[in-house]
């Protein structure tokens, strides 16, 4: 009977040494791997770093050049119409922008180098010629082109691809924005509505930081403005707040819904693509000058300093979205963030003055609050507040982030994001949709609607 217990535990010893053993290696292996993602992800965010500080310069001089001359206006027409004429014959699939890092991220699709240079220079031109657009989607796509190069050099495939082209769009926020907690966390957030990609965490974190880290040190500028005042938490400060929040989401849906129609309407008018990039150069060239709304064009920074002094009206935050939403319907290249920056600043700013006494508190709510319901962010967007203006208000940045995250519905400036968790009961129906499939499901059922009341009628 001893022996018996005696040989029993033996065997137990040894299974459980065979077990630990292949743990240490699969642990090993994991760690190797691991490791090798790490260090990649170091280079990728360094090569990002300097490209972001390129590009922020080449930004720079492109401003003041137009600003120094407003004759550049009238190049808008030329711009759009050599930017279309590269898209469609030598882009591949770069004209699909920010969508094609999001698909490439999920399915593992490659992205070809060019698309990195294109949008370097057709995002410049655009700035250039004054059209109102951002700078967060060259940057990603410039982040995400390098992030799918790297990983094919390294033969880097499945999962590890993944996470790489997640730290490369971080490393590209961190870079352009100075922002490196929201970089971070953008990395993670973008590609889904519903859902933050924590296995990439490490990665995100580590290219966020080091992109920020290198376009810093080569000498990009970050300038944030601050909050004067914090108020409590009142029952009537409340009050506005949600009632902002409200406001904040469904301009954030008036922007996307602006953008898609002005694409629409091209589309459905002109047939000829260089026709209609040269007629929505056009029309953006005769509002800038001919209605003296040349303030609007570019990045237009000049609104955000400007809703913070309380210098902004209502007229502000409409101006620069028609002129957005026309800019980037019309296929001209840049981003949407800076300007939802200016839009969502510009209208908090008017509203804190007019309801609270105070301009800055309000604008920096609504900087936040359109920017995170219009890119579907809602966590990169708390971390956004808290990089820009510390962590004092940042029970505010929660409330404004999630009721105007979910007032936006899954509107979205990146129709490619995957809807994993629906916004709200009434939007089930949409979960495992991309943004652009559940939109299209939604057109298609409002048309028999409307197709059985006409035979009811």
């Amino acid at each position: 009977m001893p022996k018996q217990v005696i040989e029993s535990a033996r065997e137990g010893l040894r299974r459980e040494s065979r077990e630990l053993a292949i743990d240490a290696r699969r642990d090993m292996g994991n760690a190797r791997a691991s490791l090798r993602v790490f260090a990649l992800s170091v280079v990728i965010a360094a090569l990002m770093g300097a490209a972001g500080w390129a590009f922020l310069a080449a930004l720079r001089l492109a401003t003041g050049v137009r600003e120094a001359h407003l004759w550049l206006f009238l190049l808008l027409p030329a711009v759009n119409m050599a930017t279309a004429w590269l898209y469609r014959n030598h882009g591949l699939r770069a004209q699909r922008g920010n969508n094609l890092v999001i698909d490439s991220t999920i399915t593992g699709t490659p992205i070809h180098k060019r698309m990195a240079l294109l949008t370097f220079a057709c995002s410049t031109a655009t700035h250039l010629a004054g059209g109102s657009a951002g700078r967060e989607g060259a940057a990603v796509q410039m982040g995400g082109t390098i992030a799918s190069n790297v990983a094919s050099l390294f033969h880097v495939e499945g999962h590890d691809r993944r996470d790489l082209m997640m730290a490369g769009i971080s490393a590209a926020f961190g870079a352009a924005f100075g922002t490196p907690l929201a970089g971070a966390f953008f990395g993670m957030e973008m590609c889904f509505i519903g859902k933050l990609d924590y296995s990439a965490a490490l990665y995100c974190l580590t290219g966020s930081f080091v992109g920020n880290a290198v376009s810093r040190a080569l000498g990009s500028p970050f300038a944030f403005e601050q909050i004067a005042a914090v108020p409590a938490m009142s029952p009537l400060t409340l009050a506005v707040v949600l009632a902002a929040a409200v406001a904040f989401g469904l301009t954030a849906q008036l922007f996307t819904f602006c953008i898609r129609t002005v694409k629409r309407l091209y589309a459905r008018f002109f047939t000829n693509y260089l026709v209609a990039a040269a007629m929505g150069g056009l029309l953006l060239a005769v509002l800038f000058l001919g209605c003296g709304l040349h303030a609007y064009g570019g990045l237009s920074e000049w609104l955000v300093p400007a809703a913070f002094t309380g210098k902004t009206t209502l007229a502000d935050p409409l101006a620069k979205l028609g002129m957005t939403a026309l800019t980037v319907g019309a296929g001209l290249q840049g981003g949407e963030v800076t300007p939802l920056f200016g839009i969502g600043a510009s209208l908090g700013g008017w509203i804190g003055a007019t309801m609270l006494g105070d301009p800055s508190f309000m604008a920096a709510l609504g900087m936040l609050g359109v920017f995170g319901a219009a890119l579907n962010v809602p966590v990169t967007t708390i971390m956004l507040g808290i990089d820009m203006f510390g962590a004092s208000a940042s029970a505010y940045f929660v409330i404004v982030t999630f009721v105007s995250y979910l007032v936006a519905g899954h509107q979205a400036v990146y129709p490619a994001q995957r809807i994993v968790t629906p916004k709200r009961r009434s939007l089930k129906g949409d979960a495992e949709l991309s943004v652009e499939h559940a939109l299209e499901q939604r057109r298609a059922e409002i048309a028999k609607m409307v197709d059985a009341n006409e035979e009811d009628c």
